[in-house]
């Protein structure tokens, strides 16, 4: 493997480690916050007023994460009926066809999710501990963005299986 494929595997390697640890501190603190919510209803009659909005986010967060997560090691939900009828050589085909459809789909909510953080910064208002509304619905332009990188990379990885295949067969 030359210089720059190291690089890259490397870079790939550190982003990976890089979600999963934001996904476990998210987690790590909705259960603290949580626990902490429920001692201090039980022992003093009240809790944090933030706490509740807070973990609602955080829960939006990790969900929206963790299907890019999903996504990256093929965990998705995916409806998969046709590739147990088609014909062995034609799953390559099938899969590309798969993953540019899902680009698509995914590429269009991430200009959803734009539009939609852009009227809320436009027209929205502070939410929760005075961080502007937008803020905290940055999650969906960032987790589509991220699926929709994850489909088209693997398009692309069909791509090249099909290529080394048709270039490997005899003419």
């Amino acid at each position: 493997m030359n210089a720059l494929g190291k690089w890259v595997a490397g870079l790939r390697l550190f982003g990976q480690r890089l979600e999963e640890t934001f996904l476990c501190l998210l987690l790590l603190s909705m259960i603290l916050l949580a626990c902490l919510q429920i001692a201090l209803r039980d022992l003093f009659s009240g809790g944090l007023l933030w706490a509740d909005p807070l973990l609602r986010y955080l829960v939006l967060w990790s969900g929206m994460f963790g299907a890019a997560v999903a996504t990256r090691i093929g965990k998705h939900i995916a409806l998969d009926v046709i590739s147990y009828l088609v014909p062995a050589g034609m799953k390559p085909w099938l899969q590309l066809l798969i993953h540019l459809f899902s680009t698509l789909v995914s590429a269009a909510l991430t200009w959803a999710a734009i539009i939609f953080v852009r009227n809320e910064a436009e027209f929205g208002g502070t939410s929760l501990l005075s961080i502007p509304s937008w803020a905290w619905n940055l999650v969906f332009p960032l987790a589509f963005a991220l699926i929709t990188f994850r489909f088209f990379s693997a398009g692309v990885a069909d791509l090249l299986v099909i290529a080394g295949k048709s270039s490997a067969s005899p003419s």
